[in-house]
């Protein structure tokens, strides 16, 4: 994965911080977000879930919020692009299951090093259905980055399903490794890899956000 993606990884994981609660859903998108991030960042500073004991139980905790709110279903489908059609419903199942579990454990290693960086809130726009909250994180070093979440509106609530840093779409980066590899292999060759990916960040030392792992 490129450098800006393996940064993305560690400031949007921040930013998901704001986007993870199943409370407070009615309101506009910003409101949404701003009652979540107190509520992950609870759940991350917590010192009774910070022991080294409590990390099953802390990951979970994370991994049940963040799947109440980001519609993982719909950033799948975005991220195949073309290729989401001609995949069967067993297959479309496979990939949604294993693609969810990637960005889960991903996102849950980077969000545990979140250690209190301020996120700003910059305003959202809202076009019918969809909405796009714009946000800048501020680093301890005085670095301001801009991330910016867009959502679908499902009921009386907002569910994220891309993350843009500095411009960059989440999406587009994994839709691009995923096109290649469908166009040059096979569905079976991408689901293979993402097992491998599945397998190395359940390993101590994971977690790394990087590219899918190369044909062996």
């Amino acid at each position: 994965m490129s450098t800006i993606f393996r940064r993305a990884f560690t400031v949007s994981a921040a930013g998901l911080l704001c986007l993870v609660s199943v409370q407070a859903w009615a309101g506009g998108a910003t409101d949404q977000i701003k009652v979540s991030i107190e509520q992950v960042i609870r759940v991350v500073q917590d010192p009774k879930l910070k022991q080294e004991s409590m990390a099953g139980e802390r990951r979970a905790a994370i991994r049940k919020e963040a799947e109440a709110l980001f519609d993982f279903a719909e950033t799948g489908k975005r991220a195949l692009g073309r290729h989401w059609e001609s995949l069967n419903d067993g297959e479309q199942r496979e990939f949604v299951s294993l693609f969810t579990d990637l960005l889960e454990r991903a996102y849950i290693t980077r969000i545990e090093q979140y250690s209190g960086e301020q996120i700003v809130y910059a305003g959202d726009s809202v076009e019918g259905e969809t909405a796009t909250v714009r946000t800048k994180f501020v680093t301890k070093q005085g670095t301001t980055i801009p991330v910016d979440y867009r959502l679908l509106r499902r009921g009386d609530r907002w569910l994220a399903y891309d993350v843009f840093v500095e411009g960059v779409s989440l999406v587009s980066n994994y839709r691009t490794q995923f096109d290649r590899i469908l166009r040059t292999r096979s569905y079976e060759e991408l689901a293979r890899r993402l097992r491998a990916q599945q397998t190395e960040l359940s390993v101590p030392g994971g977690g790394r956000a990087r590219s899918l792992p190369p044909r062996s």
